[in-house]
């Protein structure tokens, strides 16, 4: 599901110097891989494919772009396959670059994560959006000193993962604010909604009065205005969801994330030239996960391949006949295969197409080979015709 007017790119490389990926994601940085020194270089694989897409924006002095890219990323985490958590893993991500009139391209974005994960039928969605000028405005009339904003936001990030006491708790135990701090901000961070609950902000005697807050607030206004026209109503943390045929709820958490990194493109550049750039990104495994765990719910049968059909034979020493077959339909560009075998039962062969969800089977046989035809046979129905 790729939408309209997106080029392919896979430019980035698989490992960086430590340096240019070190501080760019914050705690999150000790799940980079990082390598031994090669040659006199301390070298990292790639986190994400964001960094790397960035280096080549700058590289290459590239100032508008928009790309779509399918790749391998490593982080050094604790596996969990049936979440679909892996030390390598595929992300998709969405990315447009370049200087352009606010909220549209980001828009844009959040448009490509509804259509994908409605498209793939994953279930109910929550697409969760917010700007970081509305929360340092909340820390700010909240009496959080501006060198905890960075800290601060680490920990109200854990609000999806943990209930606000515990988050309240390592505030002001860890993070040192007070607890009227924690209080206060607890009011803000704790309040759900849409453009309903930007405007209601935007009317917030202290909020309103804060500059970077309502320049936030403003640009959130624009989005949710363009989000309404796109007739969004989605997610990027899938809710659990309870299934009558299954004892636990089908849930990995997220499955995208993204949003604006405007200054990271100037930090690779010679000249600290900057391009506006805004991405989504989204995972792979994770998406597996889910549609792996609904089809062994449901019951139904996952097909692993495209194969259309099996070219078998009921005899033996008919291996010339199935090449020579199976090489047609090769050259006609239909997708079929057969059994490495010199002699196979048609028994097994018609079961792997069963196993399998092959759903025709070409048959030739010694009186098929005299009668210069093909036996096809509906594996489902069992139906057969001569062609």
């Amino acid at each position: 599901c790729v939408p309209r007017f997106w080029g392919p790119c896979a430019a980035s490389p698989l490992a960086s110097l430590q340096e240019t990926l070190t501080g760019k994601y914050g705690e999150d940085a000790k799940l980079i891989y990082e390598l031994q020194d090669q040659g006199g270089e301390l070298l990292a694989l790639r986190y994400d494919l964001t960094v790397p897409f960035a280096r080549y924006l700058a590289t290459n002095k590239i100032t508008n772009m928009k790309r779509y890219h399918v790749a391998k990323v490593y982080r050094r985490d604790n596996p969990a396959t049936t979440r679909g958590r892996y030390r390598e893993f595929y992300q998709c991500d969405f990315d447009i670059a370049g200087r352009f009139d606010p909220m549209i391209p980001d828009a844009e974005c959040l448009k490509i994560v509804h259509e994908v994960l409605s498209d793939l039928q994953l279930g109910d969605f929550l697409v969760k959006v917010n700007d970081r000028r509305v929360l340092n405005g909340v820390f700010a009339v909240c009496g959080v000193p501006e060198s905890k904003f960075l800290t601060a936001c680490s920990t109200v990030d854990k609000l999806d993962k943990m209930p606000w006491e515990e988050v309240r708790s390592e505030m002001v135990g860890e993070k040192g604010l007070s607890p009227e701090a924690a209080d206060r901000i607890g009011e803000y961070v704790q309040l759900h909604g849409g453009l309903d609950l930007i405007e209601r902000l935007l009317q917030d005697p202290k909020l309103s009065q804060n500059k970077l807050a309502k320049e936030g607030l403003g640009d959130m206004k624009l989005l949710f205005e363009y989000l309404t026209l796109f007739g969004i109503t989605g997610k990027a943390v899938l809710l659990q969801q309870e299934n009558a045929h299954v004892e636990e709820s089908v849930s990995v958490g997220s499955v995208a994330g993204g949003g604006r990194y405007d200054g990271l493109v100037g930090m690779f550049d010679p000249k600290g030239r900057k391009v506006p750039c805004v991405g989504v990104s989204i995972g792979i495994e994770r998406i597996f996960s889910i549609l792996e765990q609904r089809a062994k719910a449901s019951g139904e049968k996952v097909r692993a391949t495209e194969t259309e059909v099996l070219v078998a034979t009921p005899q033996k020493h008919l291996l010339a006949a199935r090449l020579k077959l199976i090489s047609e339909l090769w050259d006609a560009g239909i997708k079929a295969e057969m059994l490495y075998k010199k002699d196979p039962k048609l028994l097994k062969q018609l079961q792997y197409c069963e196993d399998t969800g092959i759903p025709l089977a070409a048959i030739v046989g010694e009186q098929e080979l005299t009668d210069g035809v093909v036996k096809l046979r509906d594996v489902a129905t069992r139906e057969e015709v001569r062609m």
